[in-house]
């Protein structure tokens, strides 16, 4: 069996064990098996193939796993416009409907329908915004409704 089929081997057998540990390192030593592979597979010699090996080794340990960790590891995008509002709790200052009404959310009256289409949301009651549809707020009783 000729060396650059073992390098293939070795490729997947690494590709398979970085589908069960996810640590971005047996991923780009397998990344770098096939590589030496490959350049095997167009002639270049055992010590060739080594040296491609520890070069494409050595760069993606030492280059491009760090960077990957770093865009794993970020915090979530900040919620900004009518997104932060989803979640947020307002006061019902017309009575809710499935059809409308108005609630007082972040000091701003928005026009508001309720998720439950069977509901009436009275007055002084507090409620969730559940999402947000053009300039209507959709809203749930945040306690339960005599």
């Amino acid at each position: 069996m000729s060396v650059w089929v073992v390098w293939l081997v070795l490729a997947v057998a690494l590709g398979v064990a970085e589908l069960f540990t996810l640590t971005l390192a047996l991923g780009l030593i397998g990344a770098a098996a096939l590589i030496a592979g490959v350049v095997g597979a167009f002639g270049v010699g055992l010590t060739g193939q080594v040296l491609v090996f520890a070069v494409a080794s050595a760069a993606g340990l030492l280059v491009v796993r760090p960077i990957a960790r770093r865009h794993m590891t970020q915090p979530p995008p900040l919620r900004s416009g009518t997104e932060a509002l989803v979640g947020r709790s307002a006061l019902v200052v017309e009575e809710i409907t499935a059809t409308g009404g108005r609630i007082k959310l972040q000091g701003e009256e928005w026009s508001a329908r309720c998720l439950d289409e069977t509901l009436r949301i009275p007055v002084g009651a507090h409620v969730d915004v559940m999402e947000i549809e053009g300039a209507t707020a959709v809203v749930y009783p945040r306690d339960e409704l005599p």
